[in-house]
């Protein structure tokens, strides 16, 4: 039988209110604001447009942006004289344009790597499984290629340090009472807990 699949209530329409909560509303801007940062660069970007943005919070923090400059923009807002440099204005969006070419770029590096990653995730939980092991850890070395060898001796090498740490909280938050006092190989036992931390 089927697992009942998932429903999603899909996108919303969240109602525009004011948020009581402070620790809500601190929450809240600090997720909105990239986005609207983002928005104002897009929409220069596109259009030319010169875009200023200022958020003030309660707590005092102000953050602005702003192309060509906040400062250009708010100057030309208040209706001071202001003449406008070409080559300076050019220059400005050859940096703004740069900027978002090497985000861009950044960001399908970050996508690649992480299809890599999952594709080497994958063939090492494929080979375990192949050879009728439970864990990705217990996978024979030799049916992977070189570039999944260095990955799963990093992944080992993550896991090991994860169990030394939680290991080195158990003993330390262990009272003294709850020490067994058995000790054989590196197997501890603490009351009713017991951990394997094969180790060294």
């Amino acid at each position: 039988m089927k697992p009942a699949k998932k429903t999603s209530k899909g996108r919303q329409k969240i109602e525009i209110r004011y948020i009581e909560d402070p620790e809500k509303r601190q929450v809240t801007l600090c997720k909105r604001k990239g986005g609207l940062m983002k928005k104002c660069s897009e929409l220069h970007f596109l259009s030319g447009a010169h875009v200023a943005l200022a958020i003030f919070s309660n707590g005092g923090s102000v953050s602005a942006m702003g192309t060509p400059s906040v400062d250009h923009v708010f100057r030309r807002y208040a209706g001071e004289a202001h003449v406008e440099d070409p080559g300076a204005v050019a220059a400005e969006r050859a940096a703004v344009e740069a900027a978002a070419r090497e985000l861009e770029e950044t960001k399908a590096l970050a996508d690649a790597e992480k299809n890599r990653m999952d594709a080497i995730g994958n063939k090492v939980v494929g080979a375990a499984e192949a050879a009728g092991k439970r864990f990705w850890w217990e996978v024979d070395v030799e049916a992977l290629g070189e570039a999944e060898l260095s990955e799963f001796a990093r992944a080992l090498q993550r896991v090991r340090e994860v169990v030394q740490r939680e290991a080195g909280k158990l003993e330390v938050s262990a009272p003294a009472a709850a020490v067994s006092g058995r000790r054989r190989g590196n197997r501890r036992e603490y009351g009713s807990r017991r951990i394997n931390c094969w180790v060294t």
